[in-house]
């Protein structure tokens, strides 16, 4: 996806499998009119990994950085997961973790710091670490990512509020998934795109105002930021892309006939 003198590229660092009905309170029957989101399996297929945006002025921003080498079961029961190849994915867009300038992290869930560290080593070595505040606080001691944490403490710069991060990426607070939750707003020149987070998991949340969300701390406000980040983005021009959409693809949202539509 080029977003003006932008360029962004999906990561790839594995995928988790769950059952469609893992979004508590829905049905066999609600799935039906979105199989597209499904794999053939009839599973839902989440995407493991992060963006890589490549900035005028040789500034390779990594926004998000997967679950890393590791494979197991997310918390909850909620399913199987497997990672460990984003390095691979970067090796063939041609950029070696040296390369990396800066390292954004929407939240702070493992499995969107995983390599951050690998056995202790900070895995980009040149970058500067990035994140909210709130999130560092409410994550520092936590005891599935605070091993994960600890190698950048001192590598890592945080913002409290929305606002400039990088040329070209402005932070953009969404609280309710976790505490420091945010949308990374890319823009250059009159072009402007959205990367997600874990505001939305799977384009159909943003289909029905009353689709729930996975994971969120707050459910209630996490269902607010989502409802009015549709409400923004609907019948507009501007792309959106999460690290958990199937493919990792950028989307629209239309609205037509009273209803909105997910295309790519």
């Amino acid at each position: 996806m080029k977003i003006g003198d932008l360029v962004v590229e999906p990561v790839f660092d594995g995928v988790m499998k769950a059952p469609a009905t893992s979004f508590k309170g829905t049905t066999d029957e609600q799935w039906a009119p979105h199989r597209q989101f499904l794999d053939s399996d009839g599973m839902l297929a989440f995407a493991l990994g992060g963006f890589l945006v490549r900035a005028p002025g040789d500034r390779l921003v990594l926004v998000d950085a997967g679950i890393g080498a590791r494979t197991g079961a997310m918390m909850g029961g909620l399913g199987q997961f497997s990672g460990g190849e984003l390095l691979n994915s970067l090796a063939a867009q041609n950029v070696r973790p040296r390369d990396i300038t800066d390292v954004v992290f929407t939240h702070l869930h493992f499995d969107h710091v995983g390599w951050a560290s690998q056995g202790g080593m900070i895995v980009f070595p040149n970058a500067t670490y990035r994140c909210d505040t709130r999130d560092w606080e409410h994550f520092r001691d936590n005891d599935r990512v605070q091993p994960i944490l600890a190698p950048i403490a001192d590598r890592l710069t945080t913002w409290d509020s929305s606002g400039p991060l990088c040329p070209g990426i402005d932070a953009l607070s969404a609280a309710g998934h976790t505490p420091g939750s945010t949308i990374m707003v890319l823009s250059s020149g009159t072009s402007r795109g959205l990367l997600l987070g874990d505001v939305v998991h799977c384009p159909v949340e943003l289909l029905d105002d009353e689709w729930g969300g996975l994971g969120d701390l707050d459910p209630e406000l996490a269902r607010r930021t989502r409802n009015a980040l549709a409400r923004e983005i609907e019948g507009t021009d501007t792309p959106v892309a999460a690290a958990h959409f199937p493919g990792m693809v950028f989307g629209r949202l239309l609205s037509a006939n009273g209803r909105r539509y997910w295309v790519v």
